[in-house]
Parts: structure tokens; C-alpha cells; sequence
């Protein structure tokens, strides 16, 4: 179960929704956004509008509305593509990402939990898990997510009823097992009437957790779970050199022989004195000096992004690496990968394509290896994945990359597969080498 930590700074956390359709998600994110204060006034005003006409009275209204924001899925009440939504409360700053929930849709959620820190998952109490269950949480496992909430719904429709509520936790947690997902923070709720959404309700005294919000509120993000304890690096952007300006912290002496790397940090943290290795270069040397828009750092943890002084003048570029001495993983020019079509028409083994790891673009030849059966759980032969499914290939590259094992290194590890023809990203993929390739 999901341990919460104290938050004694106001942080950023990225977090996805997902749900069967009709289970109420765009209702909760509207209740969660409403109760965090998160709605202008206006809004608020048009929404309450909109739901009159569509026969909510005595001043209730549609909370769906707050986050279906495309004319065509409000008419026809479902929500048919990611949405992102910002807000803040007290405590912390939110990035939600609501993905939808059709079948037809899974892909979606891909891209909304990708970068999520967290994904809640909403489940329906009166229907249990469904087969679109065991897709989203399957999905959240092969991405690596590392907080996983399941908000079981219209628990007030079951009368708060707690046998009921354990007989749904029963099942997630026969799919979690299966599936080898660390067992998810379970919360009883009910985006209509707000139980345990914002605040604990008295509704549920057998409910001994905190709410929704006050769990979000509380989940360190990947950021403060691995700033210091990933490996540094850094995706070359660009090289800088003087372009007339000065550089916020420098003496104008030094700037006319000023040159720094810049580019996100994309893990760990880094600080002037350490010693990093280039790649392609293949050499090493040290951090003279870290510089941002508001002046010089002495250490920088991702997600800045940062100009770095190098000790040495090594040849760099768009596409080079910066990492932590000794910590860059084995260059290869094949990638065992999980890999996730966008498109309907998929992916099929000879597909000629482009893979955008970080800052670097080459071309790659698909392979596809087997296909992940997300009702069984179990990998069968293939040659082509549909635009949801999820299955595993080797990418042959036209040039080395050094990319880490996305399953503990996350972000670092992932890359885009492109059409070469029409520049269309078709699929995401996650880096995960067999155990005899990482010897």
C-alpha cells in the first residue's frame, strides 16, 4: 500500500485519471477541481447554466462539465481525448492529466501517464473491476508508475456499505497480484456528493485513510523520490556561446570565452566539481560551473534546465549525453523495448522509422516479438500490434544510443517511434533489455 510522506514545501505533482466509461471520473476530476478551489467564477456560472438545461435543479449541477471541454464529447457526455488541467491548493501544485475511458481509447491514457508521478483509477463500486480495469492497471505497471490510487465510485449508491467496498478491493487486488503490481492505496468515494474526495466523510467511519486530496496532496513525486538518489543526465539541447549578452551572474572578462552545454536535466542532480561522461565523445571530465536564467547554481536537480560549464573543450551537440562518471549505460545500436502504437494502423515487424530518444533522432527498423494479452496477462507470438496493444520488439538502430533501463531509470529510458514519411509520432517505447543484455 502507498505510504504517505510529509510535504513541507509547496511541490509540483503530475497525475493521470483513468476509468471505464460511465464510471464517473469526469464527475470526480470535476469535484476535485471544485473543491480545490480550482474553478473561476465564470466557469462556474456557465457550468451551473449548462446543467439547468440539462435538468439539474436546486442549484446542483454537473461536475463532468468542469472538465469535458470539447463541444462535441459535452453533447454526447463522454470524453474522448486527454485533457490537462492545472491547479494548486495550499500544500502543493497539480498537472492532471484526464484520460478517457473507452476501450478504444487505452492508447490515450499511454500519453496522459507517461509522466505521471501517480494515476488514479476509478472504479465503479456497483460493478466491480471490468476488463478495462485490468487494461489501465496493467498499463500503469509496464509504465513504471510508481503511485497507483484506485478510487472506487458511487460508493453512496451501495449505502456506504463497507462489505461492499471490500468485495471490489478483492478483486483489484487478485489483478494486482496477478499482474505483479505493488498493491495501489484504495479510497472509498463519491464524486457526486464529494465523500472522501476533498475530506475525509463521516459517511465511511470503517474509512480510516485520507482522502483523495489530502493523499495527492501528500505523495512525493518523482522528482523527490530520485533527485538524489538517480544518476545524473542530461540530454544536450544546444552548445551556448556569446551572443552579444551577458550571462546573468558573470563577469563580462570571463564571458568572452564563455561556452556551456545546456539542455533538462532529465535524473539525479549534479554539482560544480563533479566529474560527468560525454557521449558520443566517450571522454570525461568535470562541472566547472552551472548556470540558469536567474543566475549560477552550485548544484541542480532535474527537471532544471541548466547551462553547464565544462572543464574541457570536448565536442558536443544536440544529441550528446552528459552523465554521472561511470554511470552512462552500454551504447547499443539494437533495443529490446515495450512498445505502444498510437495509431490504428499500428506497428508491424520491417516498419522503416525514426526513434527520438532525448535529443537525439535516428533511424530504426521495428521487429515485433510478441504481444501483451491484457486479459491474461500472458505474451503471445506476433508480427503487428493493433493501435492498443501493448507488446515488445527489437529496434535496430542506424546509430548507437544510450539509453537506461526505463524500469529503474524511468523517463530516461523512453523514447518516441515516428513516421519517417510524415513526421506523425506512431507509438512510445520503454527500454527494457533482457537480463543477459545489461551483463
Amino acid at each position: 500500500m502507498t505510504t504517505v510522506a510529509p510535504t513541507t514545501t509547496k511541490t509540483l505533482l503530475r497525475f493521470a485519471t483513468a476509468g471505464s466509461v460511465d464510471d464517473g471520473k469526469s464527475t470526480l476530476v470535476g469535484r476535485l477541481l471544485h473543491d480545490a478551489k480550482a474553478i473561476l467564477a465564470d466557469q462556474l456560472a456557465a457550468v451551473t447554466a449548462t446543467s439547468a438545461e440539462r435538468g439539474f435543479v436546486g442549484g446542483e449541477f454537473d461536475f463532468a462539465l468542469l472538465t469535458d471541454g470539447l463541444r462535441a464529447e459535452r453533447e454526447q457526455g463522454i470524453t474522448i481525448d486527454v485533457a490537462y488541467r492545472y491547479f494548486a491548493t495550499d500544500r502543493r501544485s497539480f498537472i492532471l492529466a484526464d484520460c478517457p475511458g473507452h476501450v478504444q481509447y487505452t492508447r490515450n491514457m499511454v500519453t496522459g501517464a507517461t509522466t505521471a508521478d501517480a494515476v488514479v483509477v476509478l472504479i465503479d463500486a456497483r460493478n466491480g473491476a471490468t476488463e478495462q480495469t485490468r487494461r489501465h492497471l496493467t498499463v500503469v505497471h509496464r509504465l513504471g508508475i510508481r503511485h497507483v490510487i484506485v478510487a472506487i465510485n458511487k460508493i453512496d449508491l451501495l449505502d456506504y456499505d463497507e462489505a461492499a467496498f471490500a468485495e471490489v478491493a478483492r478483486e483489484v487486488g487478485a489483478i494486482t497480484e496477478e499482474i505483479g503490481l505493488e498493491a495501489p492505496h484504495l479510497i472509498p468515494v463519491s464524486a457526486l456528493a464529494g465523500d472522501n474526495v476533498a475530506a475525509a466523510s463521516a459517511n465511511t467511519p470503517w474509512y480510516q485513510g485520507p482522502s483523495l486530496l489530502e493523499l495527492l496532496e501528500t505523495l512525493p513525486s518523482i522528482e523527490e523520490d530520485q533527485a538524489d538518489l538517480e544518476p545524473f543526465r542530461l540530454d544536450v539541447q544546444s552548445v551556448l556561446r556569446p551572443q552579444g549578452g551577458l550571462a546573468p551572474g558573470l563577469d563580462p572578462e570571463d564571458f568572452r570565452d564563455y561556452r556551456a552545454v545546456t539542455g533538462q536535466i532529465t535524473s539525479g542532480r549534479v554539482r560544480v566539481g563533479d566529474e560527468i561522461d560525454v557521449h558520443p565523445a566517450g571522454m570525461r571530465t568535470r562541472v566547472t560551473g552551472i548556470d540558469t536564467a536567474d543566475g549560477p547554481l552550485e548544484s541542480a536537480g532535474a527537471p532544471l534546465s541548466v547551462a553547464l560549464r565544462l572543464a574541457d573543450d570536448i565536442d558536443t551537440a544536440r544529441g550528446s549525453v552528459l552523465a554521472a562518471a561511470g554511470s552512462l549505460p552500454p551504447v547499443r545500436k539494437t533495443l529490446r523495448a515495450e512498445v505502444f502504437p498510437f495509431t490504428a494502423a499500428g506497428l508491424r515487424t520491417g516498419d522503416r522509422v525514426l526513434v527520438k530518444a532525448g535529443t537525439t533522432t535516428v533511424k530504426g527498423i521495428i521487429g515485433i516479438e510478441s504481444r501483451r494479452n491484457l486479459l491474461t496477462n500472458a505474451s503471445e507470438p506476433a508480427e503487428v500490434l493493433a493501435g492498443n496493444d501493448i507488446g515488445v520488439a527489437e529496434v535496430r538502430l542506424s546509430a548507437a544510443l544510450t539509453l537506461p533501463d526505463f524500469r529503474t531509470h524511468g523517463r530516461a529510458g523512453g523514447f518516441l517511434v515516428i513516421d519517417e514519411q510524415t513526421g506523425a509520432t506512431v507509438a512510445a517505447g520503454i527500454h527494457t533489455p533482457a537480463e543477459e543484455d545489461e551483463g
